[in-house]
């Protein structure tokens, strides 16, 4: 496989890992976590998405 596409197809894979593992934490914090925190970090996650 060319080098350049080689890296760029671990580039992504390692991008997915981090997404999912974002993911993974917010879920563990969002259960663990008292209802009104998960409200308040809910609103920050839309502007910050925006």
């Amino acid at each position: 496989m060319n080098a350049e596409l080689e890296y760029s197809v671990m580039q992504y894979h390692a991008s997915e890992l981090r997404r999912a593992a974002a993911e993974q934490r917010r879920v563990r914090e969002a259960v663990k976590g008292p209802r009104s925190e998960r409200r308040h970090r809910s609103v920050f996650a839309r502007f910050r998405a925006s």
